[in-house]
């Protein structure tokens, strides 16, 4: 059985290089095309082909080609079933900071910093900057060192000013957590994405990083903007998302408890709270993208 939980992937870019860029040629595998998140925003240009985009809790279908910029830790599945000829998907990774921890904070660069806070909402280019930047993407696989951080300013550049966008989960969704102290994060992170199907108690998690009940719960939401409750939701419902977008048999209250709610009316009450809809509406939505 395929693990459904979104898996941590760890990115390294090449030595001498704080951006990793990749293409792919050929079509992806749809058992490698796995439910995942990582720190760094992901740019993605698919040029010809098909596919689905399943980025937090929006997924559709596209058909031709599509630009996309990820925001870190937001769960995203991989994107081209289906390349079609001459097509290509090209990938450019980077955290926040590639360039310094200072750098993005200078006044000119407000857009660019308003730009990757967009982007934990996930973001999708239309067709005129699609057909813009997209070449200017593939570009930067000939280019290395100073021209390459260049080419990708003036492409950042670009995207925080066109307002030719739409966001993917602008209901207010959002998976990110600031990490003022990313191992003590991380291992939290860790533990909800491994055990948020079950009961998870303040002692038990606040236990597993050595603090107090009250002490981790202020922690968590400065660290956070949220609370520890509203996090193990969203992995929950993300993954309630991705149950209901299978081609399956399975019951919306076998979803729900499948998720790790014990209640069916809290997780209609959390589902409609964060994507907007209820589980089954969700569910017929679906179903016609896919008809």
């Amino acid at each position: 059985m395929v693990n459904k939980k979104p898996t941590l992937e760890k990115l390294t870019p090449s030595f001498g290089s704080s951006i990793l860029v990749k293409q792919h040629l050929e079509k992806a595998d749809r058992l490698n095309a796995y439910w995942h998140f990582h720190p760094e925003l992901e740019l993605v240009y698919v040029n010809k082909g098909q596919g689905k985009t399943h980025i937090g809790n929006h997924l559709s279908y596209f058909n031709n080609s599509q630009l996309i910029l990820i925001g870190a830790n937001l769960p995203h599945n991989g994107f081209a079933d289906r390349l079609t000829a001459n097509g290509s998907e090209t990938t450019v990774q980077f955290k926040a900071d590639f360039l310094g921890n200072d750098f993005i904070k200078v006044p000119e660069l407000s857009s660019i910093a308003a730009l990757f806070e967009r982007a934990k909402k996930g973001i999708r280019f239309q067709v005129e900057t699609k057909a813009h930047i997209g070449p200017k993407i593939d570009s930067l696989l000939k280019s290395s060192g100073l021209d390459r951080i260049l080419q990708f300013l003036e492409i950042l550049g670009y995207l925080a000013k066109t307002e030719d966008y739409a966001l993917l989960n602008a209901d207010g969704y959002a998976f990110e957590a600031e990490a003022q102290d990313s191992s003590k994060i991380g291992a939290i992170f860790k533990y909800v994405n491994n055990n948020f199907q079950n009961h998870i108690t303040l002692d038990e998690i606040a236990n597993e990083v050595s603090m107090t009940v009250p002490a981790f719960c202020r922690y968590f939401k400065k660290a956070t903007g949220k609370t520890f409750t509203q996090i193990v939701n969203e992995y929950r419902i993300v993954h309630a998302t991705k149950l209901l977008s299978e081609e399956s048999d399975m019951s919306i209250a076998d979803v729900c408890y499948e998720c790790g709610f014990n209640n069916f009316s809290h997780f209609n009450k959390v589902f409609n709270d964060i994507t907007g809809k209820s589980a089954s509406n969700y569910r017929k939505e679906i179903k016609l993208i896919i008809q």
